[in-house]
């Protein structure tokens, strides 16, 4: 199995690190976080340190997710890595649903009882949350995030960076930009 190093101790690095487990794709390896102590563990695993360290990671692990729910943040951190010659893991939860008509880019996470349809086309970097539907046909930008519960009807398309909250949805064809954020349960209409 190749050797995994997750980007990011929070919830979302947490909750990126169960999915890992679960699936056996990867041998979970190590953490970074900017918010590191020394001898710092998460569970069985070390905490190597800050982003500071990402070049000294070759040659230790095989792939790096970055596990970080701000976009911007998770965006620049992707960039790094690619930047540093590292390998991008993409995870799946193993309760998730992702058509194999599905494209789905690296470094993407998709949780536990995320819906992703046919010919739904995710860019890199993207997250999509537990219970979140990404329905036939839709485009989900790089970096863009899916929260928990979030709906995108057929034909929709979210744009780079951008945020639904909880709860949100995109109707049919709808199309929301570029790092706009949408509020808890906001309905988009085409």
């Amino acid at each position: 199995m190749k050797r995994l190093l997750i980007i990011g101790t929070g919830g979302h690095g947490r909750s990126v690190a169960e999915a890992v487990l679960l699936r056996r794709d990867y041998a979970l390896t190590a953490f970074l976080d900017d918010a590191a102590v020394p001898s710092q563990r998460l569970w069985d695993w070390p905490v190597w340190g800050t982003t500071a360290i990402l070049g000294t990671c070759r040659g230790q692990v095989d792939a790096v997710v970055v596990a970080i729910g701000n976009n911007a943040s998770r965006e620049a951190l992707h960039q790094r890595v690619q930047a540093e010659g590292l390998a991008l893991a993409t995870v799946i939860h193993p309760a998730a649903t992702v058509s194999p008509r599905a494209t789905v880019g690296q470094g993407s996470a998709v949780m536990a009882g995320a819906i992703v349809g046919t010919g739904a086309q995710l860019g890199e970097g993207v997250i999509v949350n537990c219970g979140a539907v990404i329905d036939h046909d839709c485009t989900v930008e790089p970096f863009a995030h899916l929260g928990v519960n979030a709906g995108m009807a057929g034909g929709s398309l979210l744009g780079r960076r951008a945020w639904m909250p909880v709860g949100a949805a995109l109707a049919y064809g709808a199309r929301v930009a570029s790092d706009r954020t949408l509020h808890p349960g906001e309905v988009v209409h085409a």
